[in-house]
């Protein structure tokens, strides 16, 4: 059983904190090892159940959160993706965790990084799937492959901007391969539910994950020292396989893992062996 609590922050908001520390499987006072796991845009922060199986199965302790404005925490005006750290960080501090590894997926990816850059002495290591690569990235053709780069085009001219395109936004199917579909349809059937409660609550917690994707991050990816593994699918096309192999060429200290058949979604049944990593990295 997972618990989920609201963690007041001395700023006053709240986030809302999931962890899978009573859940069955493996030793919980004494587990192997602590993932943080970063969830995707738009997603409640919930963990769910492929992730869950998988870290019992490893005896690893799984914590997660909802980023500002979405699933219940409450939102942080101008937040970058520099900003998880310092969430993070207090997450850490109420839950007595010294060091921890951090997992991130899709827009989870980039604030993974975040917290290895900005938390060298607490992140032992840290996986991405499927993350994008900043803005200003040399060498990188931002937009390249997108099936649908409206929301984030939109996101450079600012907010309401933004908002005035999320008014009506739709999903292009296109965004996905036959690949994404079948895991959706299994799997990973609990991922769409929950990008189906997430967008319920409304958009806001998306619309600033867009905002900050598209300005300076706060961070030099070069700057994380702590081990990374960059995992990629080759037939991405919300998160071109550019973002990932320029991530890979940067982080200095990265491994890159490309799955040429994958997509954004199908790639996600490389977290076992992802976890893997972690603990022989830990």
């Amino acid at each position: 059983m997972v618990s989920v609590h609201d963690l007041r922050l001395p700023d006053g908001r709240v986030l809302r904190v999931h962890d899978s520390a009573e859940s069955p499987g493996g030793d919980a006072a004494r587990p192997r090892l602590t993932v943080l796991w970063h969830h995707g845009s738009p997603q409640t922060g919930a963990l769910l159940a492929p992730l869950l199986t998988a870290a019992a199965q490893r005896d690893i302790r799984l914590v997660s959160y909802g980023r500002p404005s979405y699933g219940g925490s409450m939102p942080r005006p101008g937040r970058s993706v520099a900003s998880a750290a310092t969430d993070v960080a207090a997450i850490a501090d109420t839950l007595g965790l010294d060091r921890f590894a951090v997992m991130g997926a899709s827009g989870g990816g980039p604030h993974a990084l975040a917290c290895a850059a900005l938390l060298p002495d607490r992140v032992i290591g840290a996986a991405c799937l499927a993350s994008l690569a900043p803005i200003d990235a040399e060498d990188l053709d931002f937009f390249a492959g997108m099936a649908s780069d409206g929301a984030l085009r939109s996101a450079l001219a600012g907010r309401a901007a933004r908002e005035h395109y999320e008014a009506t936004a739709e999903f292009d199917p296109a965004s996905f391969v036959e690949r994404d579909y079948a895991t959706l349809a299994g799997d990973w059937a609990s991922l769409g539910d929950d990008v189906g409660e997430a967008s319920a609550a409304g958009p806001d917690g998306l619309i600033d994950d867009d905002l900050a994707f598209v300005t300076p991050w706060g961070f030099d990816p070069a700057a994380v020292m702590v081990p990374v593994l960059i995992v990629q699918g080759g037939r991405d096309r919300v998160v071109p396989p550019a973002h990932g192999a320029w991530l890979a060429r940067t982080c200095t200290q990265a491994e890159f893992w490309e799955y040429p058949d994958d997509g954004h979604i199908s790639i996600l049944d490389e977290c076992p062996a992802v976890l893997d990593w972690l603990l022989a990295h830990s």
